[in-house]
């Protein structure tokens, strides 16, 4: 008699473990059949009293079981029909995996500007950076370049709405103004950052732009002192035959100034273009700091000397990786900055 009930439950958890729905009524059936206030389960448990002494414990055991993994298949199959209606109504497979998700992509400015800071850290520079909107006077006059200065003539600036006092900073020399009135030499600092001029936006200018400014400053700095730094890292950045030339120039936060060019070489169209038929391509400004401006940061000029360059980050990445016009740098088209993914 006990087997006979026993087999009863085997065909239903078969029954169970094999039931397969594809809408929402033949869910409901599942239910009533064996969750239901009158499902197929109920009986067994009154069939108890008939199983022999010995067989009870394992009888009601399976019975639980056969609960249980009722339930357990009632809450998969909801689950599925579930599933395959939100797919329905969306139209979309969501058991499918995921697309890739793209990658992004250092910017050609960023990789270039961290590989020049990358070369002056190895120097001993440090990095400083300040605020890109600036005063007069760290921006111009403590400069060297006071009110009446014809130098203010090469930079057109953007001044704020109602205000002479202030702007936003047309070069990072600023920086190099606040470090120097809060911190006595030995001085040994780069400054990278964005600048801002008012200039007309064309293939090879704009209004804003990157640069890194340095400047060095302690007891016997000389001019040899400067070559020397800008000849390495000329060669760190350019290859280890680059050759440079010093040009006499003039900034009037500088004296001596000069301009440098590193030999760029006429093998195709593009380098006569690009360095006007001389292979010689200029690269950055310098110069042995001049007196006024030390004195203007509360530094003694008599004790100290030091040099500074300074070079625009947008022409080094140009020059680098062969881009023809200044604007892609700024638009931010995904078409041309996937270009640089693989680039580190």
């Amino acid at each position: 008699m006990s087997q006979q009930y026993f087999d009863q439950i085997d065909q239903l958890q078969n029954e169970i473990r094999a039931a397969e729905i594809t809408s929402a009524d033949e869910l409901e059936q599942f239910r009533i059949r064996f969750l239901g206030t009158k499902n197929i389960l109920k009986p067994l448990f009154g069939k108890i009293r008939e199983i022999e002494a010995a067989d009870k414990s394992r009888f009601g055991q399976a019975i639980n079981q056969l609960k249980q993994a009722a339930e357990s298949k009632f809450r998969d199959l909801q689950a599925g029909l579930q599933d395959a209606t939100d797919q329905e109504a969306h139209g979309l497979d969501l058991t499918a995996p995921a697309a890739p998700a793209d990658l992004g992509a250092r910017h050609p400015v960023s990789l270039t500007m961290n590989r020049i800071i990358e070369i002056f850290q190895k120097l001993g520079f440090s990095v400083a950076e300040e605020r890109e909107i600036e005063d007069d006077w760290h921006n111009f006059t403590a400069m060297n370049t006071p009110e009446d200065h014809p130098a203010r003539d090469m930079q057109d600036t953007f001044y704020l709405m109602g205000s002479v006092e202030r702007l936003l900073r047309t070069h990072t020399s600023s920086v190099q103004a606040r470090v120097m009135t809060t911190q006595q030499p030995p001085i040994r600092i780069i400054a990278p950052g964005r600048v801002y001029r008012n200039e007309t936006i064309s293939a090879r200018s704009h209004c804003q732009f990157h640069q890194v400014e340095g400047l060095y400053i302690d007891e016997h700095v000389s001019f040899a002192d400067m070559k020397q730094t800008l000849l390495h890292f000329a060669r760190e950045m350019y290859g280890p035959d680059t050759r440079i030339r010093l040009r006499p120039s003039y900034f009037p936060f500088t004296e001596p100034s000069a301009e440098m060019d590193v030999y760029w070489g006429l093998e195709s169209e593009t380098d006569y273009r690009i360095t006007k038929g001389t292979g010689w391509l200029e690269i950055l400004g310098c110069g042995i700091v001049d007196p006024n401006v030390l004195d203007n940061c509360g530094i003694d000029s008599e004790k100290y000397t030091g040099f500074a360059f300074g070079m625009g980050i947008e022409r080094q990445a140009m020059l680098k990786y062969n881009i023809s016009d200044i604007r892609w740098l700024f638009e931010n088209d995904v078409r041309f900055l996937r270009q640089f993914a693989s680039v580190v």
